[in-house]
């Protein structure tokens, strides 16, 4: 079932920038650290940033990334850029960077959504890490981390329901049994978002990410909070822990729930909203 995340999506692609990718030789952790060398996160590193560069963190496509990369930096990826210099981003971008350069080769990759409990102590806060197939197994790894920065490898990630990234999945089905509190849950400890709906709703990304839609983590269509019900996302929240347990029928449902319910995947016009708490926008995807 590995064989799809080996293709690129429309988000991962390259493009015309392919050949900086390739560049890239050796192994994983060197890729890593060239998306850790042109994109930088937008609160965390670049947190004044001048507001004519805000619309940075809605690139979106790696293929913009990179442009938008080399506009500045016409030279390899990993020839080192002043911190203010880079791409102004989020973890989502530096995985989407992985996954496109392992596609690239051919190398079944995928983002994941969830909840990391190593960005702020006490709290599980929004995240997205990167998985890839290495032999029998997917690896999980976070590219916004260098080694050695935190107290496990991020670059052979523990996993299971108290590993420090929890799926989206994960995160819901331990508030839904009482084993969390929701409220933990946050995009950072004094943010507005968070709790129940904030889970809910990161199950609904988790999913359209495995099915290689990798929206932005502002992204949004329909009425998610009133369409996707309780009861829908514990069902798909079960299928998303079954698929990664390598469950190959969950993993087929999800695919086709995934097609074939509007509620769960966008359609040719997203809309857009913004940390920096801009006007929402309708976007055209590609």
């Amino acid at each position: 079932m590995s064989s799809n995340w080996s293709v690129h999506s429309a988000y991962s692609d390259p493009g015309r920038h392919r050949a900086l990718l390739a560049e890239l030789r050796g192994e994983v952790p060197r890729i890593c650290a060239a998306a850790r060398n042109v994109i930088a996160h937008y609160r965390i590193e670049l947190p004044e940033l001048s507001p004519a560069r805000h619309d940075e963190i809605h690139s979106r496509w790696l293929e913009a990334i990179l442009e938008l990369d080399q506009e500045r930096h016409p030279e390899p990826l990993a020839t080192p850029r002043a911190t203010v210099e880079k791409v102004a981003g989020c973890c989502r971008d530096h995985v989407l960077f992985v996954v496109g350069a392992l596609r690239d080769r051919g190398v079944a990759a995928r983002s994941r959504v969830g909840f990391a409990s190593y960005l702020t102590e006490g709290y599980f806060l929004d995240h997205v890490v990167v998985e890839y197939r290495t032999g029998d197994r997917w690896r999980r790894v976070d590219p916004e981390f260098a080694p050695g920065s935190v107290e496990f490898d991020v670059e052979d990630m523990p996993t299971g329901p108290t590993a420090p990234f929890r799926t989206a999945a994960q995160a819901w089905l331990a508030h839904r049994s009482g084993e969390t509190d929701a409220e933990l849950y946050r995009v950072f400890p004094e943010s507005e978002l968070g709790g129940p709906g904030f889970i809910r709703d990161c199950v609904v990304t988790e999913l359209a990410h495995r099915q290689k839609d990798e929206l932005l983590l502002w992204d949004a269509w329909g009425d998610v909070a009133h369409q996707v019900d309780d009861p829908l996302v514990d069902e798909l929240a079960n299928l998303l822990v079954r698929a990664d347990a390598g469950d190959d029928t969950a993993e087929r449902e999800l695919a086709r729930r995934y097609r074939d319910d509007p509620r769960l995947h966008p359609g040719d016009v997203i809309t857009q909203y913004s940390p920096y708490g801009q006007p929402p926008r309708a976007v055209r995807l590609r």
